[in-house]
């Protein structure tokens, strides 16, 4: 299979990182799932398990660097190896005004996007070093080629920072035949716009007037959490064994249009 005797760690245990560790391990890959909530990485590695994969439950903060230097050197004493890095844990956090949003609310977001990011990424690097593999980071189409979510800026601003990290990691890590490559989605069915909060955006937004149906390729409708997995494993794969410090908009032209 396409990732036989390959071991991948995949933060965050619902959504996209669901998703993407489920197809990588029908893919062959032994997989870590890492989240905060015990309860969602129990049930992605049960799935993967009932469906005859490999797969090991870490739960752990991204933010936390102890936790996580802990849960991956937990992951390469259970498989030996680490061959492939999907950092796609984030929140959306609080969208708001300037003068709204607070420093807390700053800090939290890019402690779990950022901060988190460097962390998945920095305590494999030992590990990868060894025999080379991919990093995939989990940016958004927000930040990066659209900027119409007023009140983002938080979010905004990891995203733009995680591509920033991308490509100079990419070039630091290349002549340890490493890659790193990052995910930009758009509009996506999971749940983390559940997990938003907005305050009095109607105050700060730019009126603007978009046609119904603002993602061209699908008249409207978001793209799946397994099209996104999908490029996950492209991406992690030797398919994609000339590509590094790249960004990829996985989004049906809907950043073209709001950008």
């Amino acid at each position: 299979m396409l990732l036989d005797n390959k071991v991948a760690l995949i933060t965050g245990s619902s959504g996209i990182g669901e998703a993407a560790a489920k197809l990588l391990a029908s893919a062959g890959a032994r997989v870590g799932v890492l989240g905060h909530t015990e309860e969602e990485v129990d049930a992605t590695v049960a799935s993967i398990l009932e469906q005859g994969g490999k797969a090991v439950p870490l739960v752990a903060d991204v933010a936390d660097a102890e936790a996580m230097q802990l849960a991956t050197d937990r992951l390469v004493q259970t498989y030996g190896r680490l061959d492939i890095v999907f950092a796609n844990a984030g929140i959306n956090g609080v969208w708001a005004s300037l003068e709204t949003l607070t420093p807390e609310d700053w800090d939290k977001t890019l402690n779990v996007n950022l901060r988190g990011t460097f962390l998945t990424v920095k305590y494999a690097v030992p590990y990868l070093k060894k025999q080379g593999g991919s990093v995939i980071i989990t940016a958004s189409v927000n930040g990066t080629r659209m900027f119409s979510n007023t009140g983002a800026t938080a979010y905004a601003s990891s995203k733009a920072a995680q591509v920033a990290f991308a490509k100079m990691t990419a070039l630091e890590l290349a002549k340890h035949r490493i890659r790193v490559n990052v995910i930009c989605p758009g509009a996506i069915g999971t749940e983390i716009d559940d997990n938003t909060e907005r305050k009095h955006l109607d105050d700060i937004r730019e009126p603007a007037n978009f046609p119904d149906g603002d993602i061209p390729l699908t008249d409207g409708q978001p793209g799946t959490a397994e099209q996104v997995a999908q490029l996950v494993l492209f991406l992690a794969s030797d398919l994609s064994s000339h590509i590094t410090g790249t960004e990829i908009w996985i989004d049906g032209a809907q950043s073209l249009l709001r950008g």
